[in-house]
């Protein structure tokens, strides 16, 4: 197993970067008006990604913990897995990179992989609670 985690840490990092902390999910840019529309746009492209062992996306599962715009057409994202040996942590990290990248305008999207704070069932919308039977 330790041998699958280190092929599986080689992969992750060679395709994207690794930080070492997280804050609460949030979105900044300086000189956009509709900064706040742009953000809704990204969390919906951001629900069309699913988890494929837990029938949730990725945003309500609670596995993004930030969305910054850099700019018009930049975006750098921190999101988290449910769990560091995930199997599918390389391809899942590019499919939320290709959702966001999807969206008109952006041309830039940079996704890190942090595990600070640890993922719990805590950060699940209450949506994706009732969905999976937690409440």
């Amino acid at each position: 197993m330790l041998r699958e985690t280190e092929t599986l840490q080689t992969f992750v990092d060679s395709q994207v970067e690794t930080r070492p902390t997280a804050d609460a999910t949030h979105a900044s840019m300086s000189d956009a008006p509709d900064a706040a529309t742009l953000t809704d746009t990204i969390v919906a492209a951001l629900r069309t990604v699913h988890d494929p062992e837990i029938p949730v996306n990725v945003y309500d599962l609670g596995l993004i913990y930030r969305i910054e715009l850099k700019d018009r057409n930049a975006v750098e994202i921190d999101m988290t897995l449910t769990a560091p040996g995930c199997p599918v942590a390389g391809e899942m990290l590019s499919w939320v990179q290709k959702a966001v990248s999807d969206i008109e305008g952006i041309r830039q999207v940079k996704v890190n992989l942090v595990f600070d704070p640890p993922w719990d069932k805590d950060k699940m919308s209450d949506e994706a609670k009732l969905e999976l039977g937690l409440v």
